[in-house]
Parts: structure tokens; C-alpha cells; sequence
């Protein structure tokens, strides 16, 4: 097993940064062509609002100035906010993709005219564009990168007014969304609040994948059996774990198992089968490193 120094321990982001930075970059530039197409194929055309490009269309409205022009704008006044609120290292961060999503989203806007999206439903239209900028997005932040726009704003909320990222954002894009109402109506206001959904959806899909195991954290008072069905009958490894009540105090044992989604119920049942009255917690399971199973689990 490979130890850290301990000037490396210090460094951990910066080392993790280095390794495959050609790959991170072609992702990130990935996920922003595909973001931008997305933004101007279906966004743009059903004046669809969420983040800097939303807040970009509520101005054209009235200005007529250029979509493009307005994003990089306002992405570059976020970043001297970023800079005096959030410090140089955070601002860092965020400099590459303030910059370019605004300059692809022109580069991009050539593709428009082959996309033809008159006669198709609405809804078709909103959550293909969510899709497809979520799918964007995800590569973006898998990249370990961001496109900069309200996720500064984001970032400020929630340090200055103490809220989660998740508060922050709820905040922020909330606000935005909320101006589609009176821009353009309530079918686009709904059809933004459908977007920013699928979009978060997507973007949660790409990073973590799509669970192909599931996690059962079992109690039981037939610990024996139980682990003699996994063991023995599914073929799958367990570990035990010392638990204890937290308002009685008694110390138990917990099984933990990860097995493919398709023997879910298969386990589910069999443990019903052995002890009705077992306590237990099942989870998605995104990632399994076999060589741990094989050395610590089975």
C-alpha cells in the first residue's frame, strides 16, 4: 500500500489535479461544447432560464444585446466578486470555464439552424436540452473543474449567510427562475422549474454513475444464518461490525453485504425468510473496489 510523506499529505488536491491532467482538460472542454450546443439547440430557443445563461435571456429581453455577450460579462463580474469575497485560490478555480462556456456558447451558435425543433412538444424540447446539459455539466465537474456563474454566487450565499450548497443554490437559481414568471410567462417558468430538476438529475448520474449494487447494512438476531445464506447461498462476501444502540445502549452486530442490483430482491427476501423481524438499511452501492472485497470482506 502506497504511504504519503507528509509534505504530500499537505498537497493531496495538488497531486490529485496532476495525475491525468490531459484527460481532465479534454473532459472539461468536452463538457462545455456539449453544455453550450445544449444551451443554444434547446434552452436558448424556448427561453428555458437557469444560472448566468437564464439571467442572460431575462437581459436580452428588454437590451436586445448579444446572449453571449451579456454571459461573459456577467461571469466576469462574478469573478471579481469571487476574488474580493472568496480569496485567489477558490477564484482559481472557477477563471477557465467563466470564460470559456460564454466564448463557446457563440462558437457554437453556427449549429442552431441544423436542429430544427419546430413541430416537437414542448416538454420533449425542455428535457432533451436538460438531459444533454446535465450529461455537459457532469463532465465538467468529473473534470474537477466548474463553468463559473451563479456556482460563485453559490459559493458566496452560502459562506456569508451561512447556508448548505444545496440552500445556496435553492437561493440563487431559485431567484432567476422565479424572474422567468414575470419575463415569460408561467409555462416557461414551469418548463425552467422541470429543466433545473432534470439537469441536477443528469449532472448526479454522470459524476456518480448509475448504482449497479446495492448496500444492505443488516441486524438481525440471527447473525449465524444470515451470514450463512450470503455466505454460502448468494456467494457474496460480508463483514461484521460491532454496533450499539443509541437509546438503549446495547451493543448488537451489523452485517454489511454489497451484491448486484438484480439479487436485491433475492436477498431482501431471503432475509425475510430468516428472520422476519430484522432491522435493515438498504443503499446504491456507485462504486466497489473488488480488491478490498477480496481481502478485507470475503
Amino acid at each position: 500500500m502506497h504511504l504519503f510523506h507528509k509534505k504530500e499529505e499537505d498537497n493531496i488536491l495538488k497531486l490529485i489535479y496532476k495525475e491525468g491532467r490531459l484527460k481532465r482538460a479534454s473532459l472539461f472542454i468536452l463538457g462545455i461544447i456539449i453544455s453550450a450546443l445544449a444551451f443554444n439547440c434547446f434552452l436558448k430557443p424556448m427561453q428555458i432560464v437557469y444560472g448566468v445563461g437564464g439571467l442572460a435571456l431575462i437581459i436580452n429581453k428588454y437590451t436586445e444585446w448579444d446572449i453571449s455577450t451579456i454571459m461573459l460579462i456577467a461571469s466576469l463580474l462574478l469573478l471579481v466578486l469571487s476574488f474580493m469575497f472568496m480569496g485567489r485560490q477558490k477564484t482559481s478555480k472557477t477563471i477557465a470555464g467563466s470564460i470559456l462556456y460564454p466564448i463557446m456558447v457563440k462558437a457554437t451558435e453556427f449549429v442552431v439552424p441544423y436542429v430544427d425543433i419546430k413541430g416537437v412538444d414542448t416538454i420533449l424540447v425542455v428535457a432533451l436540452g436538460a438531459v444533454v446539459t446535465g450529461f455537459g455539466l457532469g463532465l465538467i465537474f468529473k473534470s474537477g473543474y466548474t463553468t463559473g456563474g451563479t456556482d460563485i454566487l453559490n459559493q458566496i450565499v452560502a459562506k456569508y449567510f451561512k447556508m448548505s450548497m444545496g440552500n445556496a443554490m435553492f437561493f440563487t437559481d431559485g431567484i432567476i427562475i422565479l424572474a422567468a414568471l414575470f419575463v415569460f410567462g408561467i409555462p416557461k417558468f414551469l418548463y425552467s422549474v422541470v429543466n433545473i430538476c432534470l439537469i441536477s438529475y443528469m449532472t448526479d448520474k454522470v459524476i456518480l454513475g448509475i448504482s449497479q449494487s446495492k448496500t444492505f447494512f443488516i441486524i438481525t438476531d440471527h447473525e449465524t444464518a444470515v451470514k450463512k445464506f450470503l455466505l454460502d447461498d448468494l456467494n457474496h462476501g460480508v463483514t461484521v461490525i460491532d454496533s450499539r444502540g443509541g437509546y438503549t445502549g446495547d451493543f448488537n452486530k451489523m452485517i454489511m453485504c454489497t451484491v448486484p442490483t438484480k439479487e436485491y430482491f433475492l436477498l431482501k427476501e431471503g432475509l425475510f425468510k430468516i428472520d422476519p423481524d430484522a432491522f435493515y438499511i438498504v443503499t446504491d452501492a456507485y462504486e466497489v473496489s473488488k480488491k478490498v472485497i477480496d481481502k478485507k470482506i470475503g
